[in-house]
């Protein structure tokens, strides 16, 4: 997901028929969206059509220059951007928004900078990789998964805000039957005023936990395995036969993006045909890895790119065994289509 600048506006736009697109295009100078910003726009009754999209380059980065020049065009449109959401380990390609531009760019012109780091934030626990979120400290807000990149039990959520009481001051109701004011205990544990929900789970005792068990060390070894299993990944099939990485370079997270190219396919010229051919590949390799039960791989199109394999290691207790195992399987899988 690059960034998204949201505007607004003196009248409340018509709201669009439902968008069930999961992903925006995203290619070199094109734009690549996570379906939840346009869900919260449609919620908040501004619209989707409130949501702007920011280019990205090949990488799935979000190009700043895109990013202030849309900001001019709104508001010499009339229109007030209050919102850029920018991204910390995009879902398909595990990018990383140089954060530190956008957060210049909002500090400019006043509007709030919120960071999706629900994949990527848990890499703040690495030393080794933690650069890679430089800038989020500069942020408004920021979203923060553990049960993601640092196996906490599903569900595990955080959205951290700078501004000190700002949840309470957003959301609060004063339901005094619930939250009494005289009760004998410091009141700031009655957080039920301080979101949409009231009663909910205490997700974050699931990440205590886990942390009082491993230890700030422990994630990191955990994270910094992930990662070198992915660069493992990428190290043996970028120049292996039958294998092309959808881009060039080492991936940023542990999302390692590549297509599968059956022998019939590798002597076929770029075209129609190998296109619509290559379309078929994945879907029926990961058919065939489910009916044998003995991996499984997800994959998706995107933009003008057809289906290709995102493998995506957040499994501390894989090995480089199974890195080999899983490049033979694909191979044995679909070496006859």
């Amino acid at each position: 997901m690059a960034a998204r600048c949201v505007k607004g506006s003196s009248r409340v736009p018509d709201l669009p028929q439902s968008d069930t697109r999961r992903q925006s295009q995203c290619e070199s100078g094109k734009f690549l969206s996570h379906f939840s910003v346009k869900k919260g726009a449609a919620a908040l009754g501004i619209g989707t059509d409130s949501v702007i999209l920011i280019r990205c380059d090949e990488r799935g980065k979000m190009i700043p220059s895109d990013l202030e020049r849309r900001i001019v065009e709104a508001k010499q449109k009339g229109f007030v951007p209050f919102l850029v959401s920018a991204t910390a380990g995009t879902t398909v390609y595990g990018a990383f928004d140089p954060l530190i531009a956008i957060a210049d760019i909002c500090k400019k012109y006043k509007i709030w900078m919120h960071v999706d780091g629900a994949w990527g934030g848990g890499l703040l626990m690495s030393r080794k990789h933690k650069w890679k979120l430089n800038g989020v400290e500069r942020a408004n807000s920021v979203t923060w998964n553990p049960h993601k990149m640092m196996g906490v039990p599903l569900q595990c959520s955080a959205l951290l805000v700078r501004e000190e009481g700002l949840m309470q001051s957003c959301n609060q109701m004063h339901a005094s039957y619930l939250f009494q004011q005289d009760k004998h205990y410091d009141l700031s544990y009655d957080t039920g005023d301080k979101a949409l929900q009231c009663g909910r789970h205490v997700d974050v005792f699931k990440l205590w936990l886990m942390w009082r068990a491993k230890g700030t060390t422990g994630f990191e070894a955990q994270i910094d395995k992930c990662l070198e299993l992915a660069e493992y990944l990428y190290n043996k099939i970028k120049n292996r036969e039958g294998y092309e990485m959808v881009f060039d370079g080492k991936p940023q997270h542990t999302n390692v993006c590549f297509w599968y190219i059956p022998p019939s396919l590798r002597g076929m010229e770029e075209g129609e045909e190998r296109t619509s051919r290559l379309m078929k590949v994945a879907p029926v390799i990961k058919a065939r890895m489910m009916e044998y039960g003995t991996t499984m791989v997800s994959y998706q199109p995107l933009g003008d790119k057809v289906n290709f394999f995102r493998m995506v290691i957040s499994n501390p207790a894989a090995t480089h065994q199974d890195i080999d195992f899983l490049i033979d399987e694909i191979e044995r899988l679909g070496q006859d289509l």
